[in-house]
């Protein structure tokens, strides 16, 4: 989309950003502009310049979310795109005194580093890394998966035979390789060369290790996983490190990295695989006794909580677990019932729609964010509606709860439900289901969730979830999004 950076009301994008820009403190107080699925992510040299009441006033603007890394103006998905071009053209030229933007540049990160620190609690801190090596992932087990999906079709119906094995390739070399990729990011997150984490997890997948015996067992290629190769990848970090502070910078070209493989890479045979496959066969066999035992209670709770774990940033956690079960079985059974919540958050979304029938900016912004909603994406929909009235986010989580119970009942019933990639939810994962009763049953289970889900959030806020006088926005917590 062209803009005219002359011009800044040519546009809505550039309409937004020209009323954005002076509300975050004016081009000398932004350091670095980006953008995830949903939000504006500015890094600001000065938080408190930022006037966050006027900002959730621009039209267009659904939350704004303060982290301790970034400002967070959320925006809806294809809205960001056009506004941080339009963005970006009114920032113009940085300030030609390098003094002065090292200055800008070192106050800025002086600032964020306080805030870290503020709000880097060992759990928070934890979680924020886990997602810096996972989240980079999601668009290859996105793609993969719907390839994979589609393969499916086609070997069940027998259609195309002369395609299907070049889709299988295609579908499946990512994940066979999937290791290699964890332990390149984990690297990298934490300090260490990330060609070096790559090449220790790669001995995971590798078939050679079928040859590797200790302690009586005979290893398996692939043996622990995803998370086989995040011990890996750490603990050639820290060989790493520990070398480079030893070995005089003469020979650390050649002896570091040799010892860093040889090193971490024994360990990794002789005990991260035995250990993280441990772990990884207990992570399957949880989840799968999780839903086949206590089915739909299992699912009322995930279903119900996922909204204030994303709130929290919590949800963090279950990348490695998806990517693990996906990596182990095929597919994930927990993420259509934590999809769930997205489904109750649209039907809260429907009931303020009609209930608040004369405030037309709530209404306005239902209309631009339901779409997304309905694909999956909550994120406008929760800081532009249900957070700020309030109520709707507890009806919301109702509504999760009840389309979490609907899959754990037929999952107590032998009926599973699982995703072959993560990411996506709503109806926008109908391409990436697996189960083990056919297509034609995994969705329709699926999609009855939804609709419970969708039913209960309606009622629950139609009946208990609207306030007698709806609040003005109010500031949101600060989740850690993977958009």
């Amino acid at each position: 989309m062209r803009t005219d950076s002359s011009s800044p009301a040519s546009s809505p994008a550039a309409s937004a950003a020209a009323a954005i820009l002076p509300l975050v403190g004016g081009p000398a107080n932004v350091v670095s502009v980006a953008h995830c699925m949903t939000r504006l992510r500015l890094g600001l040299a000065d938080p408190s310049r930022a006037d966050e009441e006027a900002l959730r006033a621009v039209p267009g603007v659904l939350g704004v979310v303060v982290d301790d890394a970034s400002y967070q103006v959320v925006l809806g998905p294809g809205a960001v795109t056009t506004v941080t071009v339009a963005f970006e053209k009114l920032l113009g030229p940085r300030p030609a005194d390098p003094s002065t933007a090292d200055e800008l540049i070192a106050r800025g990160e002086e600032l964020r580093a306080a805030q870290r620190r503020r709000n880097a609690t060992p759990l928070k801190t934890a979680l924020r890394r886990l997602a810096a090596v996972f989240v980079p992932l999601i668009p290859a087990l996105i793609g993969c998966g719907i390839l994979a999906g589609v393969n499916g079709l086609l070997l069940n119906a027998g259609w195309l035979p002369g395609l299907t094995p070049a889709l299988t390739a295609i579908a499946s070399g990512f994940m066979a390789l999937i290791a290699v990729f964890v332990g390149h990011h984990t690297a990298k997150e934490f300090g260490g060369t990330p060609i070096l984490g790559g090449a220790v997890a790669a001995i995971v997948v590798h078939p050679g290790v079928a040859k590797v015996t200790a302690f009586g067992v005979t290893l398996a290629p692939g043996q622990g996983g995803v998370l086989g190769a995040l011990a890996a990848a750490l603990l050639a970090t820290r060989v790493e490190k520990w070398c480079r502070g030893r070995v005089p910078q003469t020979l650390d070209v050649l002896l570091t990295p040799t010892v860093t493989v040889l090193v971490a890479g024994l360990g990794t045979l002789y005990g991260l695989m035995y250990a993280a496959g441990a772990v990884s066969s207990a992570i399957g066999t949880a989840a799968n006794w999780l839903l086949a035992t206590t089915g739909p209670f299992a699912g009322l709770v995930l279903g119900g909580l996922f909204l204030p774990l994303v709130m929290l940033g919590l949800h963090q956690a279950l990348i490695p677990l998806h990517t693990t079960l996906i990596a182990q079985q095929g597919y994930t059974v927990l993420l259509p019932v934590l999809a769930m919540a997205g489904a109750g958050q649209v039907g809260a979304a429907m009931a303020v729609y009609i209930r608040l029938r004369h405030d037309t900016s709530i209404r306005t912004t239902i209309r631009s964010a339901l779409p997304a909603g309905l694909l999956g994406i909550g994120e406008p929909l929760v800081y532009g509606v249900s957070l700020p009235l309030g109520r709707p986010f507890l009806t919301a989580c109702a509504g999760g709860a009840a389309g979490g119970a609907f899959v754990g009942f037929f999952a107590l019933l032998g009926d599973k439900v699982g995703a072959t990639a993560i990411g996506p939810s709503g109806w926008a994962l109908f391409p990436l289901l697996a189960g083990n009763r056919g297509l034609g049953i995994t969705a329709a289970i699926y999609a009855g969730g939804l609709l419970t889900g969708y039913a209960v959030g309606f009622a629950a806020t139609y009946v208990f979830g609207i306030p007698d006088r709806a609040p003005a926005p109010t500031a949101a917590p600060s989740p850690t999004d993977n958009g």
